[in-house]
């Protein structure tokens, strides 16, 4: 399990965009963002750097925390 955390979500959409782009990323099995904690915790064996660059490609901030 990975934990992101996420910087520039603003409301539901953002949050749906996020777990979007988490899941089209190969190896996400499962994928939960929190817009009140500015965090998304993704399960899989996906590559950090490729879930950090899928949502930095949708406009938001992100770095890997666990």
């Amino acid at each position: 399990m990975l934990k992101l955390k996420v910087e520039g979500m603003t409301c539901n959409h953002c949050v749906m965009a996020v777990k979007k782009a988490l899941l089209k990323v190969p190896g996400v099995e499962r994928a939960e963002v929190s817009l009140e904690k500015g965090e998304a915790v993704v399960e899989g064996q996906a590559d950090p750097q490729a879930l950090v660059r899928a949502v930095e490609e949708e406009g938001y901030k992100a770095e890997v925390l666990a």
